[in-house]
Order: structure tokens, then sequence, then C-alpha cells
């Protein structure tokens, strides 16, 4: 196993872009380095409270050593950046005599100080001429004039703590011909193990799941200006809408290349290439984007492309790439599919919007509970919105969902079975009005009695089946008071809401008080 060491500071540009978490930036690096079975024999880093380009003597820092004991980077020092840099000498000087006892493979550098607080580590890799990589334009220039064997240097600009740590590792896993797979995803230090290929985090749900909030706030600004004076946001709603392939794009490329910054931008060009595709097709360019950003950021990385470099190809080029082929070859077809879909729904709707909405509203909690909900309504929900801002299957689920919850917990904190069960249905009820989710809040009484349960289905039918009949559009996941004025029909939306609300709350209340009352019963016997 090679060992090595990490000399630097939190730098002047490196501040902005990761210097300024050193436990993040460190951590980085340590989960690069077990990935690629390097060892970190030391740690000499110096964090500052603000950027080295404005420093002052006074200006608080700490000093950052590698813990053998804890195996884990820990704060050795703080003070000021005067005080600290005293400190520094003597961990310089220890991992000085590392080096020249043959204990050090390799050296990484980010902003370090070659004629300062790393001179003598940095001296004595040069006499043993140990592979150095590192990043800080100044400081690598610095380091070389020493006789460094440098295998790769870089800039700091455009780089993040990841792109930076799989950068360094790369060019000493090369220069030692050993192989190393990089750590792409959320992976803590002590895990080791990359967790899979682009193509295995695509994740169609999870990328719905994810946007969701985009087309909530969509719908808030929908609900917003139907307020007498704000009819002016009419104009923001339709700018959002333009912007929801955008924001799917951006979602689909961070999950799919887990690549932080770099896969934000190029989600973004791709997403605003695909804005003719609907969210389809930024689904699709941003699912691009990310797997072409993935394979160029290695591809490149293995060139020994500088760091900034690998993050513009990365980020800009896969994003055009991804971004271009949806605009001229996907967009219609993607923009055909969307549209499709959403016909196919308002015809079976307009067919009988009654029997519709009940068999909606009957099947939801069964779809929920089995995970179709998530991975197949969702989506369609979030393809009618993408059209009015508002959903069929949206209103189904604030009534046959959201309400139903509602109405068993608050039967359950009036009239509750038992002492405790009060306790645990107010924050349920309290958020399903106030954030129109967490339906979960139902389920401890639905399983716990097969009435509550049965209750619940028949009063999710009514919800669908009054949203049916009044032929509402609405959403769910924003506050009761507010779901009414983000649909199309805002008495409509609230007679159905407030039907199943009542239905499932005198189902469950009924069937409390029989319950207490058989307990009575059974005590005096």
């Amino acid at each position: 196993m090679k060992n090595i060491i990490i000399l630097g500071s939190s730098g002047g540009n490196l501040y902005s872009l990761g210097g300024k978490n050193p436990d993040g930036l460190l951590k980085e690096l340590l989960v690069q380095m077990e990935a690629a079975e390097f060892h970190c024999a030391g740690i000499q880093f110096i964090a500052a409270q603000t950027s080295m380009d404005h420093i002052k003597e006074s200006t608080p820092a700490s000093l950052y050593i590698w813990s053998e004991e804890e195996q884990r980077p820990v704060i050795a020092s703080k003070g000021t950046l005067e005080e600290i840099n005293q400190a520094a000498i003597a961990q310089d000087e220890r991992l000085a005599a590392m080096i020249a006892n043959g204990e050090v493979d390799g050296v990484i550098l980010m902003s370090a100080s070659p004629g300062g607080a790393n001179r003598l580590a940095i001296e004595a890799a040069a006499t043993a001429q140990l592979p150095v990589t590192g990043t800080g334009g100044t400081s690598m220039a610095a380091a070389a004039t020493k006789g460094l064997k440098v295998i790769s240097t870089s800039g700091t600009t455009g780089t993040t703590n990841r792109t930076r740590a799989v950068s360094f590792i790369t060019s000493l896993s090369k220069h030692w011909g050993k192989s190393y797979r990089p750590v792409i995803g959320q992976v803590s230090h002590g895990q080791g193990m990359p967790q899979g290929t682009g193509f295995s985090r695509i994740n169609i749900r999870g990328i719905m799941l994810a946007s969701l909030p985009g087309f909530i706030a969509m719908a808030l600004i929908l609900a917003a200006s139907q307020i007498p004076g704000l009819t002016a946001l009419s104009q923001v709603f339709d700018i959002m809408i333009a912007a929801l392939p955008v924001i799917i794009a951006v979602v689909a490329a961070k999950q799919v290349a887990e690549l932080d910054e770099v896969s934000i931008v190029a989600g973004i060009v791709a997403g605003v290439l695909s804005v003719n595709g609907g969210i389809i097709g930024g689904l699709i360019g941003g699912i691009g984007a990310g797997l072409l950003a993935n394979y160029l950021f290695r591809k490149c990385v293995e060139w020994r492309f500088p760091a900034t470099t690998v993050n513009i190809v990365a980020g800009g080029v896969a994003g055009l790439v991804a971004g271009l082929v949806v605009y001229f070859f996907i967009a219609p077809i993607a923009a055909q599919a969307g549209e499709g879909i959403r016909t196919l729904l308002e015809n079976l709707v307009q067919a009988n919007s009654a029997l519709a909405g009940l068999i909606a509203g009957l099947l939801i909690w069964p779809a929920i509970l089995g995970g179709v909900y998530h991975a197949a309504i969702l989506p369609i929900v979030l393809l009618e919105m993408e059209r009015s801002g508002n959903s069929f299957l949206g209103a189904v689920d604030m009534t046959g969902l959201v309400m139903v919850s509602a109405g068993i917990t608050l039967a359950n904190i009036i009239a509750p079975q038992d002492k405790g069960a009060a306790a645990v249905a107010a924050p349920g009820f309290l958020i399903n009005i106030g954030f129109g989710t967490f339906v979960e809040a139902a389920y401890p009484f639905m399983f716990a009695s097969k009435w509550v349960f049965g209750g619940a289905i028949f009063s999710a039918g009514l919800g669908g089946l009054l949203v049916g009949v009044l032929d509402v559009r609405g959403i769910a996941y924003v506050p009761a008071f507010a779901a009414p004025f983000s649909s199309n029909h805002i008495a409509g939306f609230a007679i159905a809401m407030l039907g199943s609300l009542t239905c499932s709350f005198v189902i469950t209340l009924i069937i409390n008080l029989m319950f207490k009352n058989r307990k009575k019963k059974e005590a005096i016997l």
C-alpha cells in the first residue's frame, strides 16, 4: 500500500472552491485514496477563515494533521494565522523526517507554501524524488522550482473537491501502474468502493421526486396569480413552465454524474437546449449530459488534462453535446410523447370523468402502498402540470390521500382509541393541512384496523368521484388552504377536499367510538 501525505492550505482561489470547508475537502481526498488502496501517512493543512488573497496574520486559522490512532484528520491547534504558521513548523519537520526515512511514497499539494510552512517537507520530497501532484497555479510553479518530481499540475479555477481528488489519485495511480476506479457518488469515508456506473444511477423515480419542488413552486405562483392585484404573476408562471425541462435536466445530470458543480453545469446547458422537448426532453438531455460528463471526466483525467480543463470538458462539452442531440433529433419526438400521454389521460377523463375519478380515488391508496404512485402516477402528474400547472391526478392525490389522511388523524386527535394515539396523530394532521404531504401519518391507524383502512379507500373514492364530477384539476404538496387557488375550479376543489376529509373523519370517528364503547362494556363484565 502506497503512503501519501497531503500538504497545503485553504488557499486564495481554493477557498471559494472547497477550501473553506476543510473537513469536506480532506474527506473527499481520503475517500478516493481508499478506493485506490492508498494510505494517508500524514497531513499538514492550514485552514484560514478567509481567503488567503486577503489574509492578515491576525486571521483565525486551524492546523489539520492526520491522527493515525483515529484514522482521520484532526485539528491540532487553533489560533491566529501567525500562531498556526509557527505550529505548522513542527509538523513540517515531522513530515520531512518521514520522507527522509522512506515512509512516504507520494505527495499531494493544494495551495501549498514551498518557501514557508511546507518548505522542509517539499525539499525532502525533492531530494527523494517522490511523485508529486497538486493544484494552485502560483504555489505549484514555486514548488516546481524546488526540483520536485511533478507528475501532474493544474490551477484551481473550475475545480471541485471531488474533481481535484479524482485527478490527484488518478495521476498517482497511473504513475505506479495501479488500477483505480474513482468513487463517484455520495460515499462516506470507510465504505471504500464506487457506487456503480452512471447507467446504474439512472433512476427516473428519483429524478422526478427530486424535481417536484420546482413544479410546486410553479403551482404556488399559479395560486398567487389568482389573488386580485397579483395577476401580473401569470407572466412569471409562463416563464416557470418553460423552465421545467431545465430543472429536470439538472437533477438528472446531477444524480447520474455525481460530479457536484460540474454535473450541474452540464445539466443546465443540456436543459436549456432541451426545452422544446418538454420535461421528457429535459429528462433525456439531463441523463445524456450526466453519462457523458462522467465518461469525459474519467477520460480527461486519464489523459492527464489539467483539472480546470477536465471540468470544462466534462461540464461544458458534455452538456452541449447532449443538449444538441436532443435539440436536433429527440425534442420533437419527446414533445409528441408527452402530448400523447396527456391526451390519452384527457380522453379517458372526458369519456366519463365521474367514473375516472372514482376509479383513480379507489386505487390511489393501493398504488402508494404498492410503490406504484411514485413510479408511475407522479410522473404523469408532472406531465399534466407541465401544460397548465395543475393535474387531474394531482387533484385526486390531494383529495384521496392528503385529505383522507387528515380526516383519519383528526378523528384520532378528537376521539383516539387510546391515549397515545392523539400524540401520534397531531403532528401528522398539522403536516397534512399545512404542507399537503405526509400521508404516511395515517398508516398506523389504517394498519391497526381493517375498518379504518376500508374507510380510507371509500373516502378516497368519494374524493376522486367529486374531482371527476366537478371536473377539477389541482395539486398536492401545498398547504390545504392554498390548494384550491392553484386549481382550475376553486370552489369545486374545495368541495372535493372537504368531502373526502369529512368522510374519512366521520368513518374513523365512528369506528373509534365503537371500539371505546366495546372496551368499556368488556371492562364492566
